[in-house]
């Protein structure tokens, strides 16, 4: 498991959430459970057909990600997932809207890819695991680019 000291509050609460979770039916489960709560990126913020740029390299799940950041230095994120059978992309994009919005670049940037492991499971496919840990490499990025913009 992650070290979660480091890791938002909320991203450490559900990691720790699935630590406990042995059974695969479980884990499924819970995953759906997120899957559900998946909000597609508003028409403000992006339309069809998305920017490349913000697209998820290896996701088979056909993932983007947008992050801004708001007025008061915290950051953003909208995500779209075009596969509607990418219930794990959802998932993870799910988790990460609700876990790490409203947060600033500083905290964000301390999120390793290895959360992925920690939330699907060790015996997640290594091409789902390359674009999950894509869709949190994305987020990871925007914070750095913006904390390097806010220290030029």
């Amino acid at each position: 498991m992650s070290d979660t000291a480091n890791l938002p509050p909320k991203l450490a609460e559900i990691i720790e959430d699935f630590s406990w979770v042995n059974d695969r039916r479980e884990r499924s489960e819970m995953l759906i459970y997120y899957a559900d709560q998946f909000e597609s990126v508003p028409e403000e913020v992006a339309t069809r057909p998305f920017p490349e740029e913000h697209h998820v390299n290896y996701c088979e799940s056909d993932a983007y990600v947008w992050g801004t950041q708001q007025e008061d230095g915290t950051m953003q994120y909208y995500f779209a997932v075009e596969n509607p059978q990418g219930l794990s992309a959802m998932a993870m994009s799910a988790i990460l809207a609700q876990t790490i919005n409203g947060l600033p670049p500083e905290q964000i940037v301390e999120i390793d890819t290895d959360i992925v492991l920690d939330i699907f499971g060790k015996d997640v496919s290594m091409g789902k695991g390359q674009g999950l840990m894509g869709i949190v490499g994305m987020v990871v990025d925007y914070a750095r680019q913006n904390l390097k913009r806010e220290s030029e």
